[in-house]
């Protein structure tokens, strides 16, 4: 898709994200869909990402070369926490209160700052790029889902997520979303300190 697009459908961006169509409140999707547009027609240095670029990128700059990218990541990362979401609701005979649709809107948007912190160096390489070494995805995915009007309880998975949510208490679904991610990451980790010594 052409980099001159300003605006992508709900269902375009679930053609990259499919666990978006399992967000039940039509506008919460909308609004999903709206902050990952703007992100892709803004990140990587204010020229935009094309889907094939963005579907490119390596899952994260600090794991080595592993075979798994941002947006496989993000995908597995939503639907690990469908599936704990499901364990946990079965498992927790006190009831258990998961928000799935924030659950699901937040797992998508937790790294929804990465197309802004990422660029492309001479060479066409991804890289972190100014605006990211200045401002982490947490805090820039917080303001662009801010401003299409995410729910704080959503803007609080995307906030604490990472090690930035270390000093404050978690809610249910940021503590599920925290596991899953740190669950790829970790692998990743793990699998590129493999391939490094082959």
């Amino acid at each position: 898709m052409a980099k001159e697009r300003s605006n992508y459908s709900v269902k375009e961006i679930a053609e990259l994200f499919p666990p978006l169509m399992q967000i039940k409140n039509e506008s919460l999707r909308e609004k999903v869909a709206a902050v990952w547009s703007e992100a892709i027609t803004t990140g990587c240095g204010g020229q935009g990402w094309t889907f094939d670029e963005l579907c490119a990128v390596k899952f994260t700059l600090l794991a080595g070369d592993i075979d798994m990218t941002f947006v496989e990541h993000l995908n597995s990362c939503a639907r690990q926490c469908i599936a704990i979401a499901d364990v946990l609701e079965k498992s927790f005979r006190c009831g258990i209160p998961i928000q799935r649709d924030y659950l699901i809107a937040g797992a998508l948007l937790a790294d929804v700052g990465k197309p802004l912190e990422y660029d492309k160096d001479a060479s066409g390489k991804v890289v972190q790029g100014k605006f990211g070494q200045q401002l982490r995805h947490p805090f820039s995915g917080v303001a662009l889902a801010y401003k299409h009007k995410i729910p704080g309880e959503v803007l609080h998975i995307i906030a604490t997520h990472s090690h930035e949510g270390d000093k404050v208490e978690r809610s249910i679904e940021s503590i599920i979303f925290h596991h899953a991610d740190f669950v790829d990451f970790d692998i990743a980790k793990l699998l590129g300190k493999r391939a490094a010594k082959k």
